[in-house]
């Protein structure tokens, strides 16, 4: 029983890991998107 636990936790480990790196590639991604919209609504004004 305890070996079958401990993989059963191992898997869940493994899953929030990929999980966790998921999450930050999408927090970057929409920072990035953030940013760039705002420079890009800067420059857009500052050309009128």
């Amino acid at each position: 029983m305890k070996k079958e636990k401990q993989k059963k936790e191992a898997t869940k480990k493994g899953q929030n890991y990929k999980g966790e790196i998921f999450v930050k590639i999408m927090a970057g991604f929409l920072a990035i998107l953030m940013v760039s919209g705002t420079v890009i609504t800067l420059v857009y004004a500052l050309m009128e």
